[in-house]
């Protein structure tokens, strides 16, 4: 998760509804139980190539604006010698500074500087549309099937902003690496943002022990980092910290989930219809533009729908599943990793 929440007025952005589900507890809806049910992946799918946007999806805020258009990386001599960066501020600081800090929900991104050159780099990724579209989709009039705006992908700009970064997170290095360690990694973001497409905000858990089953893995900015860090230590890369690294997760609860089918299986078969509009009814829940009346009653019906009917609908990799939801149905943590090396800070 820990990637920038959808908020204020916009044709296509979500207004509230995002901080919605972090009051809520659950839900279960009777529905029909296909022929076909394939093995549960808890990883995303990866692609060949990414899609063209739909014109009906726009941003409150523009993806990117002082990135490449193109996604470029700038490439750095094989002898430069390059400084790598822990970035971690509170979602939105820009906005409300450390309000969404005080709830752990945290953005992270990776920085460069050059010491060839000077240039420092950030490098992050995140929503295309904001979170809210990534979450949940829209009900277009005319169209029966839900409509996703959830690609997501990494943007690389020149610049770090030391006081966004530092005033209420972490700006912290955490390793050098060789110019052509760095150049190996940029070819490999080009591909990692080719064929890894889609936000994913949730990860399902069977429950919360340790040992639970991972059902659905999220795919957010974070995990971007995580990989980012792995890739580098596979090029030889030294990356370790002087504080433990932690990162914010949102989980769902769920029994076995059940597999539904795509839209086709499930908004074109006559047969499936009342699934689909349970489908439908659940995510109309959580639309956008709602005035205050209307979102007090929506926050009853989602408690109602996850709560009490335990039910949550979950679309995963172009497919919907059923999750059969359990206490504690959710739950927002701010969770030790290892993805980086703690360092010995003990006096000698």
């Amino acid at each position: 998760f820990s990637c920038p929440l959808s908020s204020g007025p916009h044709t296509h952005a979500r207004k509230g509804l995002s901080q919605l589900l972090f009051s809520l507890r659950s839900v279960h809806v009777q529905h029909e139980r296909l022929v076909h049910e394939p093995t549960i992946e808890a990883a995303v799918t990866r692609f060949d190539h990414r899609p063209a946007v739909d014109s009906y999806c726009e941003a409150l805020y523009p993806f990117c604006p002082t990135g490449d258009h193109d996604g470029r990386i700038p490439s750095m001599k094989d002898s430069d010698v390059v400084s790598v960066y822990r970035l971690q501020t509170p979602v939105w600081e820009f906005k409300y500074g450390d309000l969404l800090g005080k709830l752990h929900i945290m953005h992270d991104a990776v920085g460069f500087s050059s010491l060839a050159t000077g240039a420092n780099y950030t490098m992050e990724w995140y929503e295309l549309f904001q979170l809210g579209n990534c979450t949940f989709p829209h009900l277009r009039p005319g169209a029966f099937a839900p409509f996703w705006c959830n690609q997501g992908a990494a943007c690389f700009f020149q610049g770090i902003d030391d006081s966004h970064w530092s005033k209420n997170g972490t700006l912290e290095k955490i390793g050098e690496i060789t110019g052509n360690q760095f150049n190996e990694m940029a070819r490999w973001v080009q591909e990692d943002n080719e064929t890894g497409i889609y936000y994913e905000t949730w990860t399902v858990l069977s429950d919360p022990s340790p040992n639970a089953t991972v059902w659905f893995e999220s795919y957010d900015c974070s995990q971007f980092i995580h990989r980012t860090y792995r890739k580098l230590k596979e090029l030889g890369a030294r990356l370790s910290s002087r504080t433990q690294t932690n990162y914010t997760k949102i989980y769902l609860y769920s029994g076995e989930p059940t597999y539904l089918g795509n839209d086709s299986a499930i908004f074109k078969q006559p047969a499936l219809k009342n699934l689909a509009e349970d489908i439908r009814e659940f995510y109309h829940t959580f639309r956008p533009h709602q005035s205050f009346a209307e979102l007090a009653l929506s926050l009853l019906e989602a408690y109602k729908q996850i709560v009490l009917d335990k039910s949550f609908y979950l679309y995963y990799n172009f497919e919907y599943w059923h999750l059969p939801m359990k206490p504690p149905y959710m739950h927002i943590t701010y969770e030790e990793t290892t993805c980086l090396k703690v360092e010995n800070r003990s006096l000698s």
